[in-house]
């Protein structure tokens, strides 16, 4: 099975040529956490003790919603997750993220930015696995006022 940590310098082009002008998006993230945090690679902000892979995404995510907010990009909903209801019975995720960002180049400038490079290495210590996807709203697409 292929693990997915980062994106391709492929499909991070064609995110770019799909989205920069679309205005808002929002990316969902499918995260599954190692059993045990991997730091190997980081040693530079490992903790004094071993933790799980979950914890060091919540490290993630308390370094990382300072850097987000200070481009107006939030985090929309974060959550447990399991086996899908519709779909294939593996992989199973353990989390779900959703997260709003202003344009494809306020997401750019975030994960660009040094706040955020500093503190990354959590991500990549607490996931095995990961699917990243990135949407745009239909405009227009379902009007409640409108069905009454």
């Amino acid at each position: 099975m292929d693990n997915y940590l980062n994106a391709s310098e492929e499909s991070g082009k064609e995110f770019y040529r799909n989205f920069h002008d679309k205005g808002r998006i929002v990316l969902l993230n499918l995260l599954k956490f190692r059993k045990r945090a991997d730091y190997t690679s980081h040693r530079n902000i490992k903790p004094a003790v071993e933790i799980t892979g979950e914890e060091a995404y919540r490290l993630y995510l308390e370094s990382t919603i300072p850097e987000l907010e200070e481009v107006g990009s939030r985090i929309l909903y974060y959550g447990k997750s399991g086996r899908f209801l519709i779909g294939p019975h593996h992989p199973k995720w353990d989390a779900i993220l959703l997260v709003e960002h202003a344009s494809v180049t306020k997401f750019m400038e975030f994960s660009q930015s040094k706040g955020y490079l500093k503190n990354a290495g959590h991500r990549t210590a607490a996931l095995e696995d990961s699917r990243l996807l990135p949407s745009t709203e239909i405009k227009d697409f379902y009007n409640p006022k409108e069905s009454v």
